[in-house]
């Protein structure tokens, strides 16, 4: 991020198209005023499609996770629209905005914030006790053998590695089958070869649940493992790549 001010928006910026799945639309976020001002993002727009592996890459500071962070409905936006299926999420009232949240977008940060006194299943299922639905246990089942947890369902984080507690997280993000999944520097605090696992799971989550999926990343190696680059700069796009599609 930077202390500048918001840049006059484009004369003729290029619209998002209005037809895509995930729509960002001329996106400002500004933190501050006056001299405190620091433009985290500056218009931005873009379209991502159903069922896209999207990777935001950028250096630190630039607004990749300010970004993120705006589609997951988290952090609000100063200006512009994010639109997920055709509904603005932040035309919702704080109630609908909350279970937009919890059941449309399943985030993944690089600290795997597990509740300490809660097992693998209970870490995992916490997101649908919260929106007072009942859990799903084939699917529960299911996730738990994918993400190579079965035996350890009853292990407290503590008696997890960091992979493992990772694992937990993707489990808990995909729990209540979510539209998107984005995900912040997930291997940011592995080493290669949990971080290489980790990326193999979300891929393979991907398309197994055909789930959209959206990684910031300053590991060149996991973004060019997605359909879609785009690069972030003070708050700006300032490159957007589709790669050959990749098994």
């Amino acid at each position: 991020m930077n202390n500048r001010r918001l840049k006059p928006k484009p004369a003729a910026p290029a619209p998002a198209a209005p037809g895509g799945f995930l729509v960002v639309e001329d996106l400002c976020k500004v933190y501050g005023q006056g001299e405190n001002q620091v433009v985290a993002l500056d218009h931005v727009s873009l379209t991502i499609e159903k069922g896209d592996f999207t990777a935001i890459i950028g250096p630190s500071g630039s607004g990749k996770s300010t970004l993120l962070h705006a589609i997951a409905g988290v952090d609000v936006p100063t200006a512009g629209r994010v639109l997920l299926a055709g509904q603005d999420v932040y035309a919702q009232s704080s109630e609908k905005l909350a279970i937009f949240r919890r059941r449309q977008v399943g985030l993944i940060y690089q600290f795997h914030n597990l509740i300490p006194t809660l097992n693998v299943v209970e870490n995992i299922t916490l997101p649908v006790l919260m929106d007072r639905r009942r859990v799903n246990a084939q699917r529960l089942n299911e996730l738990l053998d994918l993400l190579g947890l079965t035996e350890r369902r009853d292990h407290l984080p503590s008696q997890l590695s960091g992979g493992q507690q990772q694992r937990v997280a993707i489990g808990r993000a995909l729990m209540n089958a979510p539209a998107v999944m984005l995900a912040d520097e997930p291997t940011g605090s592995l080493d290669s070869r949990n971080g290489h696992e980790i990326v193999q799971l979300l891929k393979a989550s991907h398309r197994k649940y055909q789930q959209t999926l959206i990684v910031v990343t300053h590991d060149e190696n996991i973004a060019l493992q997605a359909d879609r680059i785009i690069a972030i700069a003070d708050g700006r796009v300032v490159r957007d790549e589709r790669l050959v599609s990749r098994a």
